[in-house]
């Protein structure tokens, strides 16, 4: 099948240099047509890689380029949802980067421009695509896990550095930490758990409450102590809003258990992809660090301790590539040289994928309204002391 060469452009240009290899390795169906900063340098940058391509400051300046037919949304997190109405507006696909919205109006308005220009949206959650998180998918469509009944993600992470700029002026993630207190980082952690019990998908289940708690905050008034001495402000107490730790509990209305966990401030190597998946025939647990393997464990097949006969663990790469979900077998050779575990290039395939054989990509407006609303929903159990909030249907066709 002959598919129709998919016109890109760039929104944060900064960040987006990060998918180059993706980019590379879709060369064949993607023309990288425009990009757009604020930073000249960044352009540059840009222009010498891709001697071709357009650049701009002004996004609404991009927007009325009728070359371009989608737009990969990077830029800083606050204007994910301004930046893709504006586009799908515009007439042009959108591909956004996590998070999607940050607050229920903007959820509300992402769903209704959607729904209202029938255009593709997709968010850009690439921990969905790493080869695990999509074998297990693909292992849970098939029942191997039996029913499903909890399920956990992590996100633990340690990105002081990137809290702010060398004049310890504070970029998006610091203003972030310092304004918010809850789940404020919520889509890597719940985008695979989400997928494994068919969150807002036909005959699955949806998100009914979550409860939210948060520990005191320390790390980075630590931090910015050691770099810029005890006199900066955000080395004084109660300069940041958001804790170090926070952790919650979501409930479906089928009655799974959902636990959550972000910390991207802390000090202690990181575990960027924790995830567990507990069935009733079977059961996974990542790795913790890098001398572990991801382990699986299935009911009457994994071998039992010839000492005590008690169940045991298997490393994954054993049920590989039998059970290796059928993205992973056809694109693996390419994903696996991107990051993010090859989530980089997969969630590039999937968008234009879903654009040229006009579908609905993997992870939909609705699943990204629905995992970004944890960001809000959680600050606002928080501030209720960690009582449950219930969760908005955003699949209903009218407001609640």
């Amino acid at each position: 099948m002959t598919r129709k060469r998919v016109r890109l452009a760039i929104v944060g240009g900064n960040r987006g240099a990060s998918f180059l290899n993706a980019l590379n390795a879709m060369s064949d169906r993607i023309d990288l047509t425009a990009t757009c900063d604020l930073n000249e340098l960044v352009l540059d940058q840009w222009k010498e890689i891709f001697p071709g391509i357009r650049t701009y400051h002004d996004y609404s300046r991009m927007l009325q380029d009728p070359s371009i037919d989608a737009v990969f949304v990077i830029s800083p997190m606050h204007l994910h949802a301004r930046h893709s109405v504006e586009a799908l507006n515009a007439g042009k696909h959108v591909l956004s980067e996590v998070i999607a919205v940050q607050s229920l109006e903007e959820a509300w308005e992402l769903i209704e421009t959607v729904e209202r220009t029938g255009l593709k949206y997709m968010m850009s959650e690439n921990y969905c695509f790493s080869r695990s998180n999509l074998m297990v998918n693909h292992m849970a469509e098939q029942g191997l896990f039996g029913e499903i009944t909890h399920v956990e993600g992590g996100y633990i992470h340690d990105l002081r550095h990137l809290i702010h700029y060398p004049d310890g002026s504070l970029t998006w993630r610091g203003q972030l930490h310092q304004n918010y207190n809850g789940i404020n980082y919520p889509t890597h952690s719940i985008g695979p758990a989400a997928q494994w019990i068919r969150l807002n998908k036909t005959g699955g289940d949806r998100l009914k409450s979550i409860s939210t708690h948060v520990s005191k905050s320390r790390s980075l008034q630590n931090y910015f102590g050691e770099q810029y001495g005890n006199d900066h402000p955000a080395a004084r107490e109660g300069f940041w809003s958001q804790g170090d730790s926070a952790v919650a509990a979501l409930m479906t209305e089928n009655g799974v258990l959902i636990t959550l966990r972000v910390d991207w401030t802390s000090v202690r190597p990181h575990n960027k992809m924790h995830y567990m998946l507990q069935g009733t025939k079977g059961a996974y647990l990542s790795a913790r660090h890098q001398f572990e393997e991801d382990l699986l464990w299935l009911k009457n097949r994994s071998p039992l301790n010839e000492v005590d006969g008690s169940e045991m663990w298997e490393p994954i790469s054993h049920y590989q590539p039998e059970y290796d979900h059928p993205k992973w077998k056809q694109w693996g050779h390419f994903a696996a040289g991107t990051k993010h575990g090859g989530g980089d290039f997969l969630v590039l395939e999937e968008f234009i994928s879903s654009i040229q054989e006009n579908r609905p990509p993997l992870v939909d407006v609705y699943d990204a309204v629905t995992w970004s609303a944890v960001f809000f929903l959680s600050m606002e159990s928080v501030r209720l002391g960690g009582n449950m909030v219930d969760f908005p249907d955003f699949k209903a066709k009218a407001r609640l």
